[in-house]
């Protein structure tokens, strides 16, 4: 049997997977089954920071194998305070909590604004806004949170409960919402899979100023647009936002599976011992894979982020087939004439890698992508977007 085959024979069917075996790589490139090699310009959707197989971060991983895999978290581990160091010295964050994955990082955000809120208000604080269009993970709690009724099928029902929508943008709408029983606002500022739509920054910073005078946490989910994905470490930090709670996963880790909770002042101190943990989370392997691509994006690299985003939209706005370009830095949607789908299965026979969010075709590729391979895939996206 062939892997397709076995995949089909032995993995749930949750995945609508495209005709592609991939079997190495190094870089932007990766290589299938067959040999051919493709330019990834979706990086394991924004988790490959520095693509596939970077020598430092598989140095910084084996090295860290060699002395310890994983141990328990009633104990210490340097990579995971080395980790934890880094993030707050670079946010001005306070504290970090380690979990695995984006979803965990948001279900860390919901439970610490209802405790912050219980523990100065009591039980009847405990609702959480967030826009229509959001996306914050796969667990009952993050679908709930999520803004999108396709995310909300009947089979998964009941849901919980103390989610409440506001139109991304409208400030008037969100304000309406946000009385006695509302303990947090919860925004991705660029929506990832809701078709890589980014927030207005007076939008953000009127939500923002609210939040402030009415003690309501403001958290922001940077799962997708954090560790240099949009031309900043963090997203927020070319918003007119201050947010107490910054959650993020994908690309932190570089590859392996790694979700990070980070808490301002108003929350460093409201989870204590007992009312949260994880076994695997800051896995001290993950951690010294993430330390590794912390390190390394620096201002060079946000820029050339920028510059690189900047290119492609250039490239791609009016170009032929192209309605519009929306995105941030390195995280990009483009509105096609054709179908997105049908774009990125002809990219795939092209030697191109690209996602899709919505009805747009998604860019995500590595943050060091060459110049030469950057040229060449929008080149090829370019002619089949045209066709």
């Amino acid at each position: 049997m062939t892997v397709k085959e076995r995949d089909s024979a032995f993995i749930a069917n949750t995945y609508a997977r495209y005709p592609l075996v991939a079997e190495s790589g190094n870089g932007a490139r990766v290589t299938g089954e067959n040999g051919q090699t493709y330019i990834d310009l979706g990086s394991g959707i924004a988790v490959a920071t520095f693509g596939v197989c970077d020598e430092e971060w598989v140095k910084a991983v084996t090295e860290q194998l060699h002395k310890i895999q994983h141990f328990s978290n009633l104990f210490y581990t340097e990579p995971q305070v080395q980790l934890a160091q880094m993030l707050c010295e670079r946010t001005g964050m306070q504290k970090v909590f380690f979990g695995n994955s984006g979803a965990e990082a948001n279900e860390c955000a919901i439970k610490t604004a209802r405790k912050y809120a219980f523990d100065k208000y009591g039980a009847d604080r405990a609702d959480i806004v967030t826009l229509q269009g959001s996306f914050h993970g796969r667990t009952l709690a993050t679908l709930a949170a999520a803004g999108q009724d396709a995310l909300h099928p009947d089979c998964f029902a009941p849901y919980p409960g103390g989610f409440l929508y506001a139109p991304a943008n409208d400030f008037p709408a969100l304000e309406a919402l946000c009385g006695e029983t509302v303990c947090a606002v919860m925004l991705e500022l660029v929506q990832g899979e809701g078709g890589v739509l980014p927030l207005e920054p007076d939008y953000v910073k009127q939500v923002s100023k609210l939040c402030k005078e009415k003690d309501i946490l403001l958290v922001i989910d940077e799962v997708q647009t954090g560790n240099g994905r949009t031309g900043t470490l963090y997203a927020y930090q070319q918003y007119p936002a201050d947010p107490d709670i910054v959650t993020t996963a994908k690309g932190l880790g570089g590859g392996l599976p790694l979700g990070a909770c980070m808490f301002g002042v108003k929350t460093a101190a409201t989870l204590t011992a007992g009312t949260h943990g994880s076994t695997f989370g800051g896995n001290p392997v993950c951690c010294a894979g993430a330390v590794s691509i912390l390190s390394r994006i620096d201002g060079k690299l946000l820029s050339e982020v920028r510059e690189k985003g900047e290119f492609i939209e250039s490239e791609l706005s009016g170009a032929p087939g192209v309605k519009s370009v929306t995105g941030l830095g390195l995280m990009l949607g483009i509105e096609t004439e054709k179908s997105a789908k049908n774009i990125a299965a002809a990219c795939l026979v092209r030697g191109v890698v690209v996602l899709t969010a919505k009805d747009k075709v998604r860019l995500l590729p590595p943050l060091n992508i060459a110049w030469e391979e950057l040229r060449q895939a929008i080149q090829i996206l370019k002619g089949v977007i045209a066709e």
